[in-house]
């Protein structure tokens, strides 16, 4: 499959040469600190958690690794590790040399990870081996009958932190007891998003004094609402685009579609960005500030393959609108119960709502309030981690 799918060769050609790379930097003397994560998402719930603890011990050595290349290949070169490789596939081979190559002194495991043969051998080796940030619910294998194995697996952790009280209810149920419900790690993530200089002068070109509505993560699925609303929306709102895909071919497609004044990020001339009406983002990593901008923004992915972060927009105060598709999502059901997430069924839906936006102040404010509450009043979950983690180190 590799010769036919970059992803896929990705994915295999990475780990050939993990244990290589691992070997290059560590050595028999460091005192290692490993997390895994799936992909980008679960990396950035476990990254407020490894940054406190490489606060507290700089002289050990970090050694993250992922599943998947959308998540390796934009944090191959994070300066928050000492090394970022591919984890080898789970098997008593791969398990052995990764570990003896590593020899942490703590391993992190995020959300959904759990690799039987790993968690057995770091078990055997007495290696403290944490959960965080965890999901549960009763339609996983381990709360079946012909779970046993998965069961066994996920006992072999010292401790697992999960977000909600249904999570721990869940593994309440199978007999586990070293659970702490702590909440999500991403909101203290995005939480700190607040402090960081998020300026972009381009952004201060474009928008001047105008409202400005951002989509971010956005699919096919969810262009073919916004655009036909665009096309025919009165001038004035100014207009950000951060599709999901960013190849030439989809993004010039993408521009093709407005009638509106637009300009690409790649193409843009700064001085003359505030003549566009349209500004669509070709370009990976600026997502988050721009959402500093947003009066109103849309997190894509609620019509296709799965929503994206709300939470990135949520911090800022501002209105979030999605697709119907937000369920198993936990951040935005709860926000949607509380009217703080905006969801739309189509195009009509999408109008009618932006209507109520754009013309009801005291709504959009009020709107935006609810999201940056919800962030406040939930953050700390990394200094709940931190706390049980000293008592590992």
């Amino acid at each position: 499959m590799a010769i036919f799918n970059q992803k896929i060769r990705l994915f295999v050609q990475g780990r050939k040469q993990s244990i290589g790379l691992l070997k290059e930097v560590l050595s028999k003397t460091d005192r290692v600190i490993w997390m895994h994560a799936a992909s980008l998402g679960e990396f950035e719930q476990g990254l407020p958690v490894i940054e406190k603890l490489r606060a507290e011990h700089p002289s050990h050595k970090v050694v993250i690794t992922f599943f998947s290349p959308s998540g390796y290949e934009v944090k191959k070169n994070s300066a928050i590790a000492d090394v970022v490789a591919y984890l080898p596939m789970d098997t008593q081979k791969n398990v052995t040399a990764f570990l003896s190559t590593v020899r942490p002194e703590l391993a992190l495991f995020v959300k959904y990870e759990i690799w039987p043969n790993y968690l057995k051998e770091l078990k055997d080796r007495k290696i403290p081996t944490v959960l965080i940030s965890a999901l549960f619910n009763k339609k996983q294998v381990y709360f079946k009958g012909y779970g046993g194995f998965m069961r066994k697996a996920l006992r072999s952790f010292s401790h697992i932190f999960v977000q909600n009280n249904h999570s721990a209810r869940l593994l309440k149920s199978i007999n586990m007891d070293q659970v702490t419900v702590s909440g999500d790690t991403r909101l203290d993530r995005v939480s700190e998003i607040l402090e960081r200089d998020n300026g972009l002068d381009f952004m201060k070109a474009f928008k001047k004094d105008s409202l400005c509505f951002v989509a971010g993560s956005t699919w096919p699925e969810d262009e073919a609402i916004l655009i036909s609303y665009i096309n025919h929306a009165p001038k004035g709102l100014k207009y950000v685009f951060a599709p999901h895909t960013i190849n030439s071919d989809k993004v010039l497609g993408l521009a093709g579609s407005f009638t509106k004044k637009t300009v690409l990020y790649s193409k843009m001339d700064v001085h003359a960005i505030g003549d566009y009406d349209i500004l669509i983002i070709d370009h990976i990593g600026l997502l988050t500030k721009i959402y500093s901008y947003a009066d109103i923004a849309y997190v894509g992915g609620g019509f296709a393959t799965g929503l994206h972060n709300t939470m990135e927009p949520a911090v800022f105060g501002i209105p979030v609108i999605i697709g119907p598709h937000y369920h198993g999502f936990k951040e935005a059901e709860e926000l949607v119960s509380q009217k703080g997430i905006l969801t739309i069924k189509d195009e009509w839906d999408f109008g009618e709502l932006m209507k109520k936006l754009l013309e009801d102040q005291e709504f959009r404010l009020k709107t935006g309030r609810i999201n940056a509450s919800y962030i406040s009043k939930n953050k700390g979950a990394s200094i709940q981690i931190v706390s049980h983690l000293r008592t590992l180190l």
